[in-house]
C-alpha cells in the first residue's frame, strides 16, 4: 500500500511538471526578442520626416525617419526595417524591425494603418508628406 501511494505521488508530481512544461509552450513567445530596435529610434538624414510606429504584444517603438524617399515602403526598406515578398498587390510585408509575422503558420500579419485607420494601399504604394505618421501593427 505504501509503495502504491509513493507511486501515485510520483505520478502526480510528474504530471504537474508535464502540464507546466506544456503550458509554457502555449504562451506566446516574446516577439521583441528578435527585434532589431526595442526603443524609439531616429534614422537617416533626408529632407522629409516620416514617423512609423511599430506595435506588437502591447509594446511599441516609434521610428523617426529622415528620408528623401517617396513612399513609406521605400523609406522603411532603405533602413532595412521591413522585408517581404512581392505579390500581385505589391510588397507583402512579412518582417518588420526583425519581427516576423507568418500568416501560414499562425494567422499573424502586419496591419498597415494611418492614424489608426487601415490603409487601402500597401507600404510601397503609400506616398507621404513631411511629418506624417503611420503604424505597422502585428495582428493575429
Amino acid at each position: 500500500m505504501k509503495m502504491k501511494r509513493s507511486f501515485l505521488v510520483l505520478l502526480v508530481v510528474l504530471l504537474c511538471f508535464c502540464v507546466a512544461g506544456c503550458g509554457a509552450k502555449t504562451v506566446a513567445e516574446n516577439l521583441w526578442d528578435s527585434a532589431t530596435y526595442t526603443e524609439d529610434t531616429e534614422l537617416g538624414n533626408g529632407a522629409k520626416t516620416l514617423l512609423v510606429k511599430v506595435e506588437a504584444q502591447e509594446k511599441s517603438v516609434l521610428f523617426t525617419i529622415h528620408t528623401d524617399a517617396k513612399t513609406v515602403g521605400d523609406a522603411l526598406t532603405e533602413h532595412k526595417l521591413i522585408s517581404g515578398e512581392e505579390g500581385a498587390y505589391g510588397l507583402y510585408v512579412k518582417e518588420v524591425n526583425g519581427i516576423v509575422a507568418d500568416y501560414d503558420k499562425d494567422k499573424s500579419y502586419w496591419a498597415f494603418n494611418k492614424e489608426g485607420e487601415a490603409m487601402t494601399t500597401g507600404v510601397d504604394g503609400a506616398e507621404f508628406s513631411d511629418g506624417e505618421q503611420f503604424e505597422l501593427a502585428y495582428t493575429k
